[in-house]
């Protein structure tokens, strides 16, 4: 039996409310918060998590009349439960659970990261251990290696700044606005990829990221050029570039120390377009099965957290009714 989930992501600044039956999203709603946050050039916690509580009840109706399920029929829910900022995690794992209780309905906190490792499921039918996942997003980026479902080996993992949060420090300095990585994607349109060489990091360590050091090395070139500086486009393509080849040159590290026949990849970063391309590339000189959602799958949604919650809910692992949410969660 395929069981018909209600899911909630309230990590960040997303609300989002999904449906998933088994591996399919029935429906997947999402109310955005970039503006709310624009102007303070980043997320700001308290804001957060006053606009899931104002948006959380109204999503909730229409996930389940999108779906055309009716709460009756539903098998369980699932929330997630970190990492995150804690004020915005309890409000979707709350209402989640409350949710579940009242309709005594099994409950389950999913992991955002798992969330994103099982993201692709949603397309790819034959999306199954063993594989490498590439996670990146705006607070995390990490490359797991992984057996089976619920068996997850970090093989890399950011030592500073993750590559969501590169995106956006980077966006800051060239002033596109926040936040960062659609901002570049869209500045880097038609820029020179080569035109500057900015830094790759730690290529002793063949899974770890630091991005820290290339944040201040576009800083300092910024303010050395002054009057001199190229194009915008090929700045902006040029800090984007040293991300997208670190990102890719570790993934496939992974992939060719576990002979992994999969690469499966989640987390907003893997929404980039260059990101992906290069993804593509080098995946089918290996002969390597790439799996990566479409770019609505990559960035936050509940949909990832049904599909995960459907998983373990089918086998029976539930979570604990005392259980709080876990900001600081690693997969």
């Amino acid at each position: 039996m395929k069981p018909t989930i209600l899911a909630f992501e309230t990590s960040c600044d997303e609300t989002a409310v999904a449906v998933v039956r088994g591996a399919e999203a029935l429906s997947n709603v999402l109310s955005s918060q970039v503006d709310a946050h624009a102007r303070f050039g980043g997320v700001v916690p308290e804001i957060a998590a006053r606009a899931h509580v104002e948006s959380i009840r109204s999503l909730t109706h229409q996930a389940l009349q999108e779906a055309g399920v009716h709460p009756d029929d539903l098998d369980g829910v699932a929330a997630t439960s970190g990492p995150g900022l804690v004020g915005a995690l309890l409000v979707g794992h709350s209402f989640g659970k409350a949710t579940a209780w009242a309709r005594q309905l099994p409950f389950v906190g999913v992991d955002h990261m798992e969330g994103h490792l099982m993201a692709p499921r949603l397309q790819f039918e034959g999306f199954e251990p063993p594989l490498v996942a590439l996670l990146a997003s705006g607070g995390h980026s990490q490359i797991v290696h992984v057996s089976d479902w619920g068996a997850y080996e970090t093989l890399g993992h950011t030592i500073d700044d993750a590559a969501g949060e590169a995106f956006d420090k980077l966006a800051r300095v060239m002033g596109l606005g926040f936040p960062g990585g659609p901002a570049i994607d869209k500045a880097s349109g038609g820029g020179d990829p080569a035109a500057v060489r900015f830094p790759r990091s730690l290529p002793a360590r063949p899974y770890h990221f630091s991005f820290s050091g290339l944040k201040t090395s576009v800083a300092r070139y910024v303010e050395k050029a002054q009057g001199d500086l190229p194009p915008l486009a090929d700045v902006a393509a040029s800090a984007q570039e040293a991300i997208v080849d670190v990102l890719v040159d570790k993934a496939f590290n992974a992939v060719d120390a576990t002979g992994a026949p999969t690469l499966g990849g989640g987390g907003g970063v893997l929404a980039n377009r260059r990101l992906r391309h290069r993804l593509g590339e080098e995946a089918d000189k290996r002969g390597v099965t790439l799996a990566l959602p479409d770019p609505i799958l990559c960035t936050d949604n509940a949909a990832m957290i049904g599909v995960a919650g459907a998983h373990w809910i089918s086998r029976g692992r539930l979570t604990d009714w005392a259980e709080a949410v876990d900001p600081a969660m690693l997969l």
